[in-house]
């Protein structure tokens, strides 16, 4: 049962990470100069591909799980 632990965590920190590269894009259309606004813009973006991609995956992976199609059993050693 621990492994629900462990991707509940997961997915909690993809979405931080989601957030984040959220807020980051608002604070690059705040920025003047547009050599910092590209390099802001496409690293908010960048965080928020990956941050999501992992979410949407996390969340997958567990409901795979949970109806039992995943072909994992519940050892309680994960």
């Amino acid at each position: 049962m621990f492994w629900w632990a462990k991707f509940i965590f997961f997915s909690a920190l993809a979405l931080f990470f989601l957030v984040f590269g959220i807020e980051e894009m608002i604070r690059a259309y705040l920025l003047r100069n547009p050599v910092e606004f590209l390099a802001s813009f496409f690293s908010a973006s960048f965080i928020i591909l990956v941050s999501g991609t992992l979410l949407v995956a996390f969340i997958w992976r567990m409901a795979r799980r949970a109806k039992g199609k995943d072909g994992a059993q519940d050892s309680g050693g994960d």
